[in-house]
Formats: structure tokens, sequence, C-alpha cells
């Protein structure tokens, strides 16, 4: 606990706020849940590879367009959450925050970006005709791109709202209320990595992805910007 402490500010620049993090948080959530809600329209929800394999062939010879919106939602959404990772991480480093919390938000943000970005461009490869003409190939990037937007992108995003959560907790920067709900929806989301072990556990999965995303949007409005904010509060 002693390493969360805040440098002097003598040692401390002229602070740059960078991008609003309640902008970057609403466009990741905006993104995907508006992505989600356009790709069912087109075609329904997108099959799980765990279930039959026939259902997610049938999908994606099907609905090639549904396959490609769901690719080009997800993958806009990536970019603002790596955004969102390296903003939060500045921003608690000019709070002071020495501990290995903002290395871990840093960390975990930009492997949840770069494995939700991977599973966009395997969901936008089943969209072509090509690929979708071998059964095989759609069940095995299908496969792959559930795993990396899955328990790939889930997990560290966990690591994103730990890495803020705990700091917050210790020192306050955020109600306290908020930074125990940020690591209660961290651990769910750490928990999902059973879910390889048993597939009944891939419930955790969106149990954890949304309000993780509704979470940093509240913590990147709440989040004070100067050391002053944060003593107040």
């Amino acid at each position: 606990m002693n390493d969360y402490k805040r440098e002097p500010m003598s040692r401390r620049g002229r602070q740059q706020g960078g991008p609003p993090l309640v902008l970057l948080g609403s466009l990741v959530l905006g993104f995907f849940v508006v992505g989600m809600i356009t790709t069912a329209a087109l075609g329904g929800f997108i099959p799980s590879p765990l279930g039959p394999a026939s259902a997610v062939t049938d999908y994606y010879r099907q609905h090639a367009a549904a396959a490609q919106t769901s690719a080009v939602f997800l993958f806009a959404a990536s970019v603002p959450l790596l955004i969102y990772a390296a903003t939060a991480s500045a921003r608690l480093r000019q709070l002071g925050i020495t501990a290995p919390g903002a290395t871990i938000a840093l960390v975990g943000g930009t492997l949840a970006s770069a494995m939700l970005s991977l599973s966009a461009l395997l969901g936008w490869a089943l969209s072509r005709p090509e690929v979708t003409a071998d059964a095989a190939l759609i069940h095995g990037l299908s496969t792959l791109s559930f795993l990396t937007g899955g328990v790939g992108h889930v997990v560290p995003l966990g690591l994103l709202l730990a890495g803020i959560a705990v700091p917050a907790l210790i020192v306050r920067l955020l109600p306290r209320p908020v930074a125990w709900a940020g690591l209660i929806i961290a651990v769910i989301a750490e928990l999902s990595t059973l879910s390889l072990i048993w597939p009944v556990m891939v419930i955790l999965l969106p149990i954890a992805r949304l309000p993780a995303l509704i979470w940093l949007v509240v913590a990147g409005g709440l989040l004070p910007t100067q050391r002053r904010r944060a003593n107040a509060s």
C-alpha cells in the first residue's frame, strides 16, 4: 500500500490531460453496442463455434453482410480502447501513482485492444466467399475469432479495470462504490479464463464485458485530472 504515493510537485512537469476519458469510453461502448444491434438486425447474433458446426457454417454463408458489419464495428471499438488505456495510464502517473497499477492498466488495455482487433479481422475474413466455401476453414477461423474476442479480450480488459480501480480505491481517486464495482468486474473478467476448461463458464464473458465497458465510461468521467481535485474528493 505504501507504493501508492503521490510524487512531489517538483518532480511533476506540466500536466497534459490528453483526450477526455469519458469520450473515449463512450466511443468504445457505442461502437460495441451499435455493432451488436446492427449485426443482429442484418442476420441475427453470430452463433458460438462451441455449438453445432452446421449452424456456424450456415450463418457465415448466408449472412456475409452481418459478419462484415460486426467486424468493422469491433475493429473501430479497438482503436479508442487503446487510446483510453494509454490516456488512463498517463493520468494515473500524473496523479502520482508510482505503483504498478498504471502499467497494468496500459498493458491490459493494449492487449484487450489487440485481441479485439484480431478477432475483428478474423471475422471480416469470414465474410469473404472464398473463405466460406470451405466448412473446415469457417469453423477454424470462427473459433479463433471467438477466442480472441472472448476470453482473449475480456481477461486483459479486466486488467485494465483493475489497474485503474485498485489505486483509485487506495488513494481515493474515485468514489469507493465505483472503485469497488470496477474491482469486482475485473475479478469476474479474470474468472472467465475458466471457460477454456469448462465451456459452460463462457457465460462470464458477457457478464464481464458490457459492465466493464460501462464502467470505463463512468470512471473516465470521474477520474480527476489534477491532484488538487483528487485531494478534495
